[in-house]
Order: C-alpha cells, then sequence, then structure tokens
C-alpha cells in the first residue's frame, strides 16, 4: 500500500500540497507536488481503465503545477488535449483556486486493442493542446495551443511554453499504482525573465548557462523520489538545489477536488435559454436532465 502522509516530518509537506521555490541567484522559480487521495477522489467518479486513468493522473499533476504559477488567486487554468480521430477525443483538466478536477473521453473498444504502455500518438494521433489562463482579477483570458506532440503530455507542455510563452520549462512526472491507491508526483522549473526595459531578457535564450545548471540539477530527479511518500517535498528540493546559496520555499494551501455542479449552476445556464428550446429539453415530467462529465452525476433540473 501507498504509505500515508505522516511518515514525513512535522511540518513538512506530503500529499495534496503544491511547494513553491525559487533560487534567486540562478533567475529560476519552480513547483513541486504529490497527489494521493484528490486523485483517488477524482478518479473515483469514473470506472477507467489502468492505461487512462495513468493519462488523468498525469494531467492532474501538469494542471497543479501549472495552475499553481497564476499569481490571481481566483484566476483559473485549464488544460485541454482533443484530437478528432484519437482512442482518446478529450482530456480536460482545470485549477481554479486549489482546487482540481480531470476527465478523459475515450473509445474503450480501440483501447482494448492497445498494449499496457501505449505512446501519447497511440492514444491521441494527430491532435492539439490548448492551455487557457482566465484571470478573474481583470477579466482576460490567455490562450495558447501547439500540437499534441513528444513522447507525455509532459513533454507536449514543455513545448507549449517553449512555444507560446518562450520561458524555458522542464517536467517530471510520475504516476504508480499500488494497493489500490494511485499516487502520482511531479516537479517544473522554469528560467524566469531578468532585466528591465532596453535590456536583453533572459528568458528568449534557451542556452543560458544558469539555465543549463538548473535544468541538469532538476533533470537529475527520478521517479520514485517523485512518488516516495515518505519523502517530504522539502527534503526532495533540498536534494536537487542543496550547493545553491539561497532556495526560497514556500507550501500552498492544501488541493482538493472541485467539480463545481450543482442544480443551482446547471439552472441558471438552462434559464438563459429561450423557452422553446427549455421545452425541448423537458422529459415527461418537466425535468431537464444534465450530465455532469467531470464527477459522472446526472442532474434532474426543473425548467
Amino acid at each position: 500500500m501507498v504509505s500515508e502522509v505522516a511518515a514525513i516530518p512535522e511540518g513538512e509537506t506530503g500529499f495534496d500540497r503544491v511547494l513553491r521555490f525559487t533560487i534567486p541567484a540562478r533567475n529560476a522559480r519552480g513547483r513541486v507536488v504529490r497527489l494521493s487521495p484528490v486523485l483517488d477522489l477524482i478518479q473515483g467518479a469514473h470506472d477507467y481503465p489502468p492505461v487512462i486513468a495513468r493519462l488523468l493522473a498525469e494531467a492532474l499533476v501538469i494542471a497543479a503545477l501549472i495552475g499553481s504559477l497564476l499569481k490571481d488567486g481566483e484566476g483559473q487554468m485549464t488544460m485541454q488535449a482533443q484530437t478528432e480521430d484519437g482512442i482518446v477525443d478529450l482530456l480536460v483538466c482545470d485549477y481554479h483556486g486549489g482546487e482540481l478536477r480531470g476527465y478523459v473521453r475515450h473509445d474503450a473498444d480501440r483501447l482494448a486493442g492497445l498494449g499496457a504502455n501505449p505512446s501519447l500518438f497511440a492514444l491521441f494521433g494527430r491532435g492539439y493542446l490548448a492551455i487557457t489562463f482566465d484571470m478573474a482579477s481583470t477579466g482576460q483570458r490567455y490562450q495558447g495551443i501547439v500540437p499534441l506532440e513528444g513522447d507525455s503530455l509532459a513533454a507536449a507542455c514543455e513545448a507549449y511554453f517553449a512555444q507560446s510563452e518562450q520561458v524555458p520549462t522542464l517536467l517530471r512526472i510520475a504516476v504508480r499504482s499500488e494497493g489500490g491507491r494511485c499516487v502520482a508526483g511531479g516537479m517544473l522549473v522554469q528560467h524566469l525573465a531578468e532585466g528591465e526595459e532596453g535590456r536583453e531578457r533572459l528568458h528568449v535564450k534557451l542556452d543560458h548557462p544558469e539555465w543549463e545548471h538548473i535544468a541538469a540539477l532538476a533533470g537529475s530527479i527520478r521517479h520514485d523520489e517523485l512518488i516516495d511518500s515518505a519523502l517530504s517535498l522539502e527534503a526532495l528540493v533540498w536534494r536537487l538545489f542543496h550547493d545553491e546559496p539561497e532556495v526560497r520555499v514556500e507550501a500552498g494551501n492544501p488541493l482538493q477536488r472541485g467539480c463545481r455542479c450543482s442544480i443551482e449552476h446547471y439552472a441558471s445556464v438552462i434559464g438563459q435559454f429561450p423557452e422553446d428550446d427549455r421545452a425541448d429539453m423537458r422529459d415527461e415530467a418537466g425535468l431537464v436532465s444534465v450530465d455532469c462529465a467531470f464527477c459522472s452525476r446526472v442532474f434532474e433540473i426543473p425548467a
């Protein structure tokens, strides 16, 4: 069985909480996270086969890492991988104020013909990855779209940051299922922009020596370290960067399952449709059935 978070020293960070860190001398920032209880809650709403469960676990770790980059505490990050002809035709995860949710739509019959460890291309075919940031404080939306390429979702997200934001980024993800539970961990490290108006900005130089140094250290992390529940996230960061003159760490708030479906929400949405459309939606009892893909619940809404 996966051991409990109590195995780590008191006051240090274990499951379901993002640890933020910065390395000022190297103009670098990072995030590290390990998910398990919240992962069980999200995946428990669906009877996913092991391949899809691992894919969703990887996506939820990435969502927690990227979403925690938001300075806007009420903002939302949505990651969507989509294709028209893939075995997986839709994967969507979002992060909103420490709340996570995710869903994978797939063709079970075609999936059964694959092996235990199919490639990203075998699952999706030719698709795209879209990452969207909705900023609550300003009402602005930012979106970047890149081809869904590489060996993993993490590799596709690295390409997103390189192409859409020109920020050198390293992502490492590990997933393990054991004893009926799933544990997944991940680390994100980036080279921050430096300079002021009129100066060259470091984040457009992918071969900058400071970034090469940090990427080499972060890239040495092992999969078993990311999912070792007896190893605190602070200890993990220390293992990698203890030779740096200063590493600042800060634990975020606990992560929670955050499906925002409710009868009130759906009633409000349905109420915006014209009466003729609402009449078409109603069943013989005068109710509109709404199926939430995220939590796999059906809501019967008076319309």
